[in-house]
């Protein structure tokens, strides 16, 4: 769980170098929150308190929560998150490794859906944040990509420059979580794959019908966080190798269906839930064992 953590500590620096030290307050008030929420819900399920909260879990939970929420939300919709997430995420199915869905990820779902404004990333000095790109683009009308883009030198001409740096940020971190062997690389490979072959297919050079580019969908929004940290949870993804590549087919292929062509801009979160769902259908179908260290 730590090592997770220090993969995700890139990401965290960069959210820090252009959003501040508000994303500090999220990382400590997601903390004390799912912390608080880990010790009742351990006690009132009957299970040791200690021992639950030095697995260090609620601490991945808390750092994704934070991380993927904005820095502006207030303290009172992360607390509803945190309640979320440990309460109805993890403890409702019986706590650590009986979950269905990952916690965090119901968490962040229930507060999107319940407070859109609340969950409204802040304009970066370019004019563009994750949200907003992926919303421009989405509502131009008849623009084509060129009228609604400005090209930057370097990063900036996909996704915004920002969120591009934050994408690759939390990329490396993922390479991180491959190379220690923590998570099924396949899922974030066939996760990513999917969206780039779809967005590929839908490309047409920036006409206004375009869906994007896959340079675009890839380094924007919540991409690399979700295909390398969310879709990854060992608990909630399916154990055999045929079923990974499944799982990270049918996640990437939702999440480009709801950018496309669904009413949100961004479909990580619900695509994945909906990848969760289908775990024990495909554990099932491919009930092939996998070692740890053969991820």
């Amino acid at each position: 769980m730590l090592r997770v953590v220090l993969c995700l500590a890139p990401g965290a620096a960069v959210q820090l170098y252009f959003f501040g030290a508000a994303v500090l307050l999220n990382l400590l008030t997601a903390g004390i929150t799912v912390l608080a929420c880990e010790a009742v819900c351990a006690h009132l399920s009957g299970k040791p308190v200690a021992e639950r909260l030095l697995d260090a879990s609620w601490l991945v939970t808390a750092c994704l929560l934070a991380l993927a929420l904005p820095p502006t939300v207030p303290w009172q919709v992360m607390g509803i998150a945190a309640v979320a997430a440990v309460g109805v995420g993890k403890y409702a199915y019986g706590g650590l490794g009986n979950n269905i869905f990952n916690p965090a990820l119901v968490g962040y779902a229930i507060v999107l859906v319940s407070f859109p404004k609340a969950m409204a990333w802040p304009t970066l000095h370019d004019g563009l944040s994750g949200a907003t790109a992926l919303t421009t683009f989405k509502y131009r009308g008849a623009a084509t990509v060129a009228d609604i883009w400005t090209p930057l030198n370097g990063f900036g001409t996909f996704g915004g420059a920002q969120w591009e740096w934050l994408n690759l940020a939390f990329m490396l971190g993922g390479l991180g979580l491959i190379a220690w062997r923590l998570i099924a690389w396949r899922i974030p490979l066939a996760m990513l794959l999917t969206i780039a072959v779809l967005a590929a297919i839908g490309y047409d050079n920036g006409s206004s019908r375009s869906y994007g580019s896959p340079l675009f969908h890839a380094f924007s929004g919540a991409t690399m966080l979700a295909a390398f940290f969310f879709a990854t949870d060992p608990v909630t993804h399916p154990a055999s190798h045929k079923a990974q590549w499944l799982f990270g087919i049918l996640a990437g292929a939702m999440t480009f269906a709801v950018r496309a062509l669904g009413n949100y801009p961004d479909g990580a979160a619900f695509a994945l839930l909906l990848a969760n769902a289908i775990t024990p259908y495909l554990d099932r179908r491919w009930s092939l064992p996998v070692k740890a260290h053969d991820q």
